[in-house]
């Protein structure tokens, strides 16, 4: 249960929190472009008198409390990225008991967790148990930012992180298993030429969608949940042009080893053919984990389960995904990753976050964070 020093905190900075949400998710921050929100974030936290915070090469915020050369730390991090690609503010407004903005939940109100507890354990001098606190605004969690937030707090502390917890997505679900994934840039490239005078030349369009249809022709593996997805496509000059260019984006993903390496397979199968070139522009790996790991992981699972209904009232769900989490999940640390608030719409402009579930996505979080502090 919050210490009554907690939850008076928490009441007493209600509002402070919310004009943070505001601020922050009206900051533009695509995938590689997070710039903005990171300087925000450091200068929070050193306002807030926050010692020690630094950025790294990756664009995370880093504040390392109470952490002491090579020793052990858990980690505390919610991405600071959003899918959209505007560089303008995001759009707020509040109708109806919602807070409306793309990217306000997903990851924003929980970024915004992360920062008030760390406010809190600054402002009242806490001590961590048995290890130093990582709290990290992270980068690179959407898309073709590849999880590079994450991984470069995994390069960098490595055995040292006793636990890593991800605030990610809503309080009605804990993502339960990681989804690895490998996403590719395709490029098919032809002679081209005009389309009534050079008729019956390849179009770099129609061999593109050869390989479209192969990969929709796909089995997929029943053990597990694997998929696929063409999710972008592009190219041609005019409509009187044989198309000398045309380029798509396109993933598999699958939650065990063995679907992703039958979908590696099976696509680079159908990339191999002439005027065909491709890149991998993602790799998100599945777990990896001991029998020891593992045990650890489904204990963090379940205290966060039983946290989340004993505050909340509600049950939440077990759910795979693919999270900040899969990093250190594919190098055998215990990873756990769920949110901190109520809402719907993520990774549309419609997104929402219930104003009226802030509260108690703060207690999950004070009470999930002041769990490893005496």
């Amino acid at each position: 249960m919050l210490s009554e020093l907690a939850a008076a905190f928490i009441e007493t900075h209600r509002e402070e929190a919310l004009e943070l949400l505001k601020t922050i998710a009206q900051i533009p921050a695509p995938s590689n472009r997070e710039e903005r929100r990171m300087e925000f974030c450091r200068h929070w936290l050193e306002e807030m008198g926050a010692q020690g915070v630094f950025t790294d090469e990756a664009m995370n915020v880093i504040y390392p409390y109470g952490v002491t050369e090579n020793g052990p730390v858990v980690v505390f991090m919610a991405h600071m990225d959003v899918v959209f690609p505007d560089l303008t503010p995001l759009p707020w407004k509040e109708e109806g008991g919602r807070l409306c903005c793309p990217g306000v939940g997903d990851d924003t109100a929980n970024l915004v967790n992360i920062l008030m507890a760390a406010k809190f354990v600054t402002e009242n001098g806490l001590k961590p148990k048995d290890a130093g606190i990582l709290f990290v605004c992270n980068s690179g969690e959407e898309g073709l930012g590849n999880l590079k937030g994450s991984r470069k707090i995994c390069e960098t502390y490595g055995s040292r992180i006793q636990a890593f917890y991800s605030f990610d997505g809503r309080m009605d679900e804990v993502i339960s298993r990681a989804v690895g994934s490998h996403r590719f840039l395709v490029t098919a490239r032809t002679e081209g030429g005009h389309s009534y005078g050079n008729f019956g030349r390849e179009n770099a369009i129609q061999t593109l969608a050869k390989v479209i249809g192969d990969i929709y022709a796909i089995q997929v593996p029943k053990e597990g949940k694997t998929t696929y997805n063409v999710g972008t496509i592009s190219g041609g000059t005019s409509v009187n042009t044989i198309a000398q260019e045309a380029h798509m984006l396109c993933e598999f993903r699958s939650d065990n080893k063995e679907g992703l390496a039958f979908m590696e397979k099976q696509f680079r199968a159908i990339f191999d053919r002439p005027g065909i070139e491709v890149q991998l522009v993602g790799e998100r790996p599945c777990e990896n984990l001991s029998p020891e790991a593992e045990a650890q992981r489904e204990a963090l699972i379940c205290q966060a389960e039983a946290r989340m209904e004993r505050i909340t009232g509600k049950r939440s769900k077990r759910e795979p995904g693919s999270t900040d989490c899969n990093i250190p999940l594919s190098l055998g640390i215990p990873a756990v990753c769920f949110g901190t608030y109520y809402g719907d719409g993520a990774h549309t402009r419609e997104e929402y976050v219930e104003k009226d579930s802030l509260e108690l996505g703060y207690q999950v979080a004070f009470d999930t964070v002041l769990s490893y502090f005496q």
